[in-house]
């Protein structure tokens, strides 16, 4: 989180005030992240492991965030951030066995190794990870995600969960960053249709017709993204109602092209900055 500055006062009121200035972010709530696209979502998750491994690996150790929910977290342009740092911990537990280093929560139980040093090894940062889990990524990554990449999203969430050995921030950083390999997965799964034909109409917008969808970047329309013309078909083809879709020269913060789609094309408008497909019908 942002600081942009703070004050230090001591009083005789209260004594040892320290006053912050953060950035402005808006309140988590997990119904409407549920309703925004996949591709948000990710970027969200994305984010959050981001600053699993800063926690795993800060100045001052590991830390634990004790009171890891939702509402300790708001997001700025798209991203998650933590807000309120009062029940973090750089304590990892003392042990004398590996029965000291019990973790319990409300589903599932793990025990961790006790080292040489008498601590318990990785436990505020698997405490991190499996609060991530249960309160973040079983809700958003799943959640209408791409088809192909549902067995790598599986992957992350069953290791999360599970506590396995390869349950840990870096990891997870290396599977949702957004490499060619994924961006390959994510955008290029599209199919041609082979049975229907569009008729391209350059500089061209149609500015009604609209028709809801979901998930969608415009509340009143159908705004979707696409990784080029032959998915922005497919998708187009799997709508009944949809008769034209409109490209437009806006992106998504991975590079996918914005695209309306409409349920109509009997008002075409100039528009030097858009492309429009009308369904050919015979």
């Amino acid at each position: 989180f942002q600081l942009y500055g703070y004050c230090y006062q001591d009083s005789n009121d209260i004594p040892d005030t320290l006053t912050t200035i953060t950035e402005l972010g808006s309140p988590l709530e997990m119904i409407q992240l549920l309703q925004t696209s996949w591709e948000d979502r990710f970027r969200i998750c994305l984010s959050l492991v981001r600053l699993l491994h800063y926690l795993a690996h800060s100045p001052l150790g590991s830390v634990t965030l004790l009171d890891f929910r939702p509402r300790q977290f708001v997001i700025v342009d798209g991203e998650l951030k933590v807000t309120d740092l009062d029940d973090a911990s750089i304590e990892e537990s003392s042990c004398t066995s590996n029965s000291d280093c019990f973790m319990e929560f409300p589903a599932r139980n793990f025990t961790l190794p006790c080292s040489v040093e008498g601590r318990c090894q990785s436990m505020n940062e698997k405490r991190n990870l499996y609060n991530a889990y249960r309160f973040f990524f079983t809700y958003l990554l799943p959640h209408s995600a791409p088809t192909s990449l549902r067995p790598l999203l599986d992957k992350i969430v069953n290791a999360t969960g599970n506590g396995s050995k390869r349950g840990n921030a870096k990891f997870f950083l290396f599977l949702l960053s957004p490499s060619p390999s994924v961006n390959s997965e994510f955008t290029q799964k599209c199919v041609k249709s082979a049975n229907t034909k569009y008729r391209r109409v350059p500089e061209a917008f149609i500015p009604d017709e609209n028709y809801r969808c979901w998930p969608s970047y415009h509340h009143k329309g159908c705004l979707l993204s696409v990784f080029d013309v032959n998915e922005a078909i497919e998708i187009c083809d799997s709508y009944s109602q949809c008769k034209a879709f409109v490209l437009t020269n806006q992106t998504t913060w991975t590079g996918r092209q914005l695209v309306f789609f409409k349920m109509a094309s009997n008002h075409i408008m100039p528009d030097p900055d858009k492309i429009t497909y009308v369904k050919v019908t015979d």
